[in-house]
């Protein structure tokens, strides 16, 4: 039994490594090179046969049919390997290009390969549906006709829709703007159902574990260790920079250029108040949403009618030194008329042609930022950012900016109304009349809402978005839950060194900073909801939001259980918060891609995301374990008995993971006609799974029923966490990549 166990094992690692292997490979060479020399190839194949082989002889000599349950998982898995082969010896992929009123009845492979169809596929009629008022796809549809020998019938394909005919899935896939159109083809008429049986019958026994009187997880639950305490958590520090004291600009007073708010204007492909836009531009400047405790809106209408006196502001964020060399400052922030020399030369403009043609240039992304916040600001005062004018054109409302060329056919009143208020307004302003700014500002109001009827967003969504907009402090949120998570972390550290109880009032107070905590995220991800539309679960800001919200809520529900979740929930939460400010410094509301607006993307994002949650968890107890054996070897008792914890909290990790996957892989072949790909980040996300099931087999694997061990390998195994969401997203890309904008 031993040497299928031993063969079973050094199989995988062998898996493990050549996926790794093979994203270095598609990162350097291509995913087709790595398609074709790995994944697509007979050895590959029969290493995954191989390993599924020798797992079989152990299981079996095991007797693990013994325990149903736990042997149904490893069998559903088996039966999701078969699917895969049978794909890989049977289905066909391709693309079908066609045009309007044409007939084919074949596709072609990435390879060149030609397929033929039984039957004849039309294009009768192709469209794209565009968000209310914007020039956003919303969806592409394709209305086809198939022509099966005497048979004829319609059918439709659009996003996250497929048409189906004769084992043959029908995809949108792309179109040009000469009316022809790309379908993807599938043919697999048994690999999927024989995954898709396999994925139920994963699910099936999943819930049938964690319900088994027999099996570990339960005996783990009713451990008498786990009676008298635990432990977990993680540091970091943060630091702050000092602002440049200069003398203050002009601004409007705050009442009134709150009233420019409240504007609609066409901003990121939508209809959205000003205050909006407002606020991304003032974090895109200065990296934060005020400016020396002026509003967004200050900030804006600052800018607007006041330039002389805000372009000597040192608001422009310069991270890099390279650049403040060049813009001769040797502070932090730069004022716009740092970016041009005497003579009115601008001084990036030769950095800015060597990132063009030079591509070791290693300050290239750097020179590119500084250059894009000065073209900001130019494209603002130039007036093209304000496209505030709706017209209806042709049965269509297209917003216009009083910088844009207007349509010929627009009457005399308008264009006069288009081309001279924002003029006007200016000249009201410098007089300071602003009770007459205020019936300037309600016309305008009105003349959008008699254009743009029927397209704007509701009163109640525009309140709603100012609400997000005042509320969103991501930053100094995370900065005061890392500075209480890691004071309490110390303590409960210290508590559970010392074997002293933790004082009931600092425990009161952790409970409190969790539940406000819980109650903000839950109205920021409400009101973010309500007015994109959409779950916000569409890209990495929004997804670590929710992480931060799901490490809060699964605090407040164990910490009963395991005390230290609540500076660990605390920490956390502070962390998650600050990388989702590292990921996008100017988190935007967006239209959703089409091939997004899927329930089946929000379970998948949702289920992965609560994974990882409870993987941090089990990390920051290794962490807590290691701290302890460090400072005492007699902390054996509650290092073991975070041990038991972690071990508790992985099965649930390691299932949602899995469970989340196959949702995803779903959700792929619904959208793209394919379950599995091999891009970077499904392929990450199973060598996560794959690492992580190893802590699950202690009897197979004697290592793992060492505390000191287990605790080191669930610390180092979060880097591969790590590396799956955020070192896939920057570093190799693929696909999934969507998810960090």
């Amino acid at each position: 039994m031993k040497i299928f166990k031993y063969t079973a094992f050094s199989l995988l690692g062998i898996v493990l490594l050549l996926l790794v292997y093979a994203t270095v490979l598609e990162k350097m060479y291509g995913t087709s090179f790595v398609d074709r020399s790995i994944y697509d190839t007979l050895p590959f194949v029969a290493l995954w046969t191989a390993l599924v082989s020798v797992s079989i002889a152990y299981l079996l000599f095991r007797k693990m049919y013994k325990h149903p349950v736990t042997f149904l998982i490893h069998l559903s898995l088996v039966f999701i390997l078969f699917g895969a082969l049978v794909s890989w010896l049977s289905s066909e992929h391709g693309l079908l290009q066609i045009n309007k009123g044409e007939q084919v009845s074949s596709f072609v492979d990435d390879k060149g390969k030609k397929y033929s169809m039984p039957f004849l596929i039309e294009l009768k009629e192709f469209q794209i549906i565009y968000y209310t008022g914007t020039h956003a796809p919303m969806n592409f549809i394709s209305e086809i006709r198939v022509f099966d020998g005497n048979k004829k019938m319609e059918g439709q394909v659009s996003m996250n829709k497929i048409f189906t005919y004769r084992g043959y899935r029908f995809y949108q896939s792309g179109y040009d703007m000469g009316g022809s159109v790309s379908l993807s083809v599938a043919h697999d008429p048994y690999g999927i159902a024989i995954t898709y049986i396999g994925y139920a019958f994963l699910l099936f026994s999943f819930v049938c574990f964690f319900f088994n009187r027999r099996s570990r997880f339960y005996m783990l639950l009713h451990n008498p260790l786990l009676l008298r305490g635990a432990a977990i958590c993680f540091l970091l520090l943060c630091s702050f920079s000092s602002l440049r004291a200069e003398i203050k600009p002009k601004v409007l007073p705050k009442d009134v250029a709150a009233r420019f708010g409240d504007i609609r204007v066409m901003y990121n492909d939508r209809i959205c108040p000003l205050q909006t836009l407002a606020k991304d531009f003032t974090i895109k400047l200065y990296g934060s949403p005020s400016y020396k405790g002026y509003t967004p809106e200050q900030v804006l209408t600052g800018w607007m009618f006041y330039y002389s006196s805000w372009k000597e502001q040192p608001m422009i964020k310069v991270n890099s030194t390279y650049v403040r060399r060049l813009l001769g400052i040797n502070e932090k922030y730069a004022s716009l008329g740092d970016f041009t020399n005497d003579v009115n030369v601008y001084k990036l403009e030769d950095a800015i042609c060597r990132s063009q043609y030079d591509k070791r240039f290693k300050d290239s992304r750097a020179v590119e930022e500084a250059d894009e916040k000065y073209n900001l600001i130019a494209s603002f005062n130039s007036g093209k950012l304000l496209k505030i004018f709706p017209y209806r054109l042709n049965n269509d409302v297209v917003w216009y900016s009083q910088a844009d060329l207007l349509p010929e056919n627009m009457n005399n009143d308008e264009w006069f109304f288009v081309k001279k208020s924002l003029s006007y307004l200016s000249e009201t302003v410098i007089l300071k009349d602003y009770k007459r700014v205020s019936l300037i500002l309600e016309k305008l109001g009105k003349y959008q809402e008699k254009n743009a009827n029927g397209t704007l967003p509701s009163a109640q969504v525009l309140k709603a978005e100012k609400i997000y907009n005042r509320l969103h402090y991501t930053l100094w949120t995370s900065i005061l839950c890392i500075s209480i998570g890691f004071m309490a972390f110390v303590y409960y550290c210290y508590c559970l060194s010392s074997r002293t109880g933790v004082n009931k009032k600092v425990s009161m107070s952790a409970v409190l900073v969790l539940y406000t905590v819980f109650f903000y995220l839950t109205v920021v991800i409400a009101l973010r909801w309500f007015v994109s539309g959409h779950i916000p679960l569409s890209n990495g800001f929004e997804t670590m939001q929710f992480m931060s919200w799901s490490v809060v809520g699964l605090s407040l529900l164990l910490h009963k259980r395991h005390s230290m979740l609540l500076p660990f929930g605390i920490l956390l939460c502070g962390l998650t918060l600050m990388v989702s400010m590292i990921g996008e410094s100017n988190p935007r509301i967006t239209q959703l891609v089409p091939v997004l607006s899927s329930p089946l993307l929000s379970i998948h994002v949702a289920v992965i995301m609560l994974a990882y949650s409870l993987f941090a968890f089990v990390m920051l107890n290794g962490v807590t374990a290691i701290i302890l054996y460090a400072r005492s070897r007699d902390n054996l008792i509650p290092i073991e008995r975070l041990q038991i914890i972690s071990q508790i909290i992985l099965y649930p990790a390691v299932f949602g993971l899995a469970i989340g996957i196959f949702v995803g892989a779903v959700w792929a072949n619904i959208s793209w006609g394919r379950y599995w790909g091999w891009d970077p980040k499904e392929t990450w996300a199973l060598i996560t799974l794959l690492v992580y099931s190893l802590a699950l087999h202690p009897e197979s694997l004697p290592l793992f029923q060492k505390p000191l061990f287990f605790h080191v390998f669930t610390v180092l195994s979060f880097l591969i966490v790590l590396m799956t969401y955020f070192g896939v997203n920057f570093a190799l890309g693929g696909m999934h990549s969507y998810a960090s904008s």
